[in-house]
């Protein structure tokens, strides 16, 4: 079989170059003034093919399908913090640094866990300016109104001044109950989290707005990346993601596309996809890069075959099908999107038609020789079974 396959290949690239040749004999003396039409756009003619013929040259046939269509697009991340479970501890006040109870970057820490405190010369003033108010609201006789109203607003405003600094409704009540003040005020951390960043030593003075902490919850991670333009398309969010780390051979970790940035940049041509995941046993860590495999849409119900079956010619695109006679018919088709080995089909082709699968390059050739008149390919004319050496 091998023998007879390699007869008929070399008898079939021989016709194609005999053919060449007289054609190029015939162009001799042929006024040239008029361009001669692109090869692409050669007329084709039916192929017809015997069994036993279109085993001997490997041809295989597929059925036209209809259904889903995926593509995955392949990109590298890297892990970074969910930018909404970060935060940064700083306070409003001056002061210096009394006590850190957490005292190195990289620690766990709990919701409402205690940080450090701050002594702030500011806040026991604060705090005995509101002690006098409460003693001067207590005194004013209640009958003459207009003084016990300033009393009041005063109380008021010593109060406001203390909350303005994040001293809580708690401690206030508790200030006003029992006259003691505080000298240092107490930080709390926001929410169960990592402490990435640690910029505050013991004893340190320090000023309003100063960042003292950077805090991260880590139970879910970004995994950011760059998709090629020709891909943006056909990424939507939602769309399921898949993450491979050299870290963890073998593993897989599951996200779906949150955001895609609304920009191309203009250099790479990529936009930027950021991919949420779970990451409860805080196996993804930042700074981390991460494989992605993303699972592009083409459609939900698009017509398809397999990459192999279009023959292109540089102008368009050819199938052959196979008709109701058995001949293989040339028909130009539209296609769409490449999903791994398969074409998206526009137009041209009907589901639950049979084309070639395989071998296109030879059958193309003959039609291109039947097309033009000038003899089939050895051992191909369907005319009449070919002799049996």
């Amino acid at each position: 079989m091998k023998a007879q396959l390699a007869i008929v290949v070399a008898a079939a690239l021989t016709a194609v170059a005999c053919r060449g040749k007289a054609k190029a004999d015939d162009m001799a003396g042929m006024d040239m003034s008029t361009p001669a039409p692109d090869s692409g756009q050669q007329e084709r003619a039916p192929v017809r093919l015997s069994a036993e013929q279109a085993r001997a040259i490997g041809v295989r046939f597929t059925v036209v399908e209809r259904g889903p269509l995926t593509r995955a697009v392949r990109t590298v991340g890297q892990v970074v913090p969910a930018e909404p479970n970060l935060a940064e501890i700083t306070t409003k006040i001056d002061g210096f640094v009394d006590k850190l109870f957490v005292d190195a970057t990289g620690a766990t820490v709990r919701r409402g866990q205690p940080l450090l405190t701050v002594y702030s010369p500011m806040l026991v003033a604060a705090q005995e300016e509101l002690l006098a108010a409460q003693r001067l609201a207590r005194t004013v006789d209640s009958t003459d109104a207009e003084a016990w109203r300033n009393a009041q607003s005063l109380l008021d405003a010593s109060r406001r001044r203390l909350s303005y600094w994040d001293i809580s409704d708690e401690q206030i009540a508790r200030l006003e109950r029992t006259s003691e003040v505080t000298k240092t005020l107490t930080l709390n951390a926001p929410f169960d989290g990592i402490v990435l960043e640690k910029m505050v030593v013991a004893g340190q003075s320090i000023m309003g707005g100063m960042k003292l902490y950077r805090i991260a919850d880590l139970s879910t991670v970004w995994i950011e990346g760059a998709v090629f333009e020709q891909d943006l398309g056909f990424v939507r969010v939602g769309a399921p993601v898949r993450a491979e780390l050299t870290a963890y051979p073998g593993r897989r970790f599951d996200g779906r596309v949150s955001f895609i940035w609304p920009t191309v940049d203009s250099a790479s041509r990529t936009a930027r996809v950021r991919v949420a995941f779970a990451n409860r046993a805080g196996l993804l860590k930042p700074g981390m890069y991460a494989t992605m495999f993303l699972e592009a849409v083409i459609g939900r119900d698009v017509v398809s075959v397999p990459a192999e079956a279009i023959v292109q010619t540089g102008e368009r695109n050819l199938a052959f099908v196979v008709a109701q006679d058995g001949a293989l018919e040339p028909r130009e088709v539209a296609i769409g999107a490449r999903a791994g080995e398969r074409f998206q089909v526009l137009r041209g082709l009907t589901p639950g038609e049979r084309i070639v699968a395989s071998a296109n390059f030879l059958v193309d050739a003959e039609s291109r020789l039947g097309a033009g008149a000038a003899g089939a390919m050895p051992g191909m004319d369907m005319g009449t079974e070919p002799k049996r050496p």
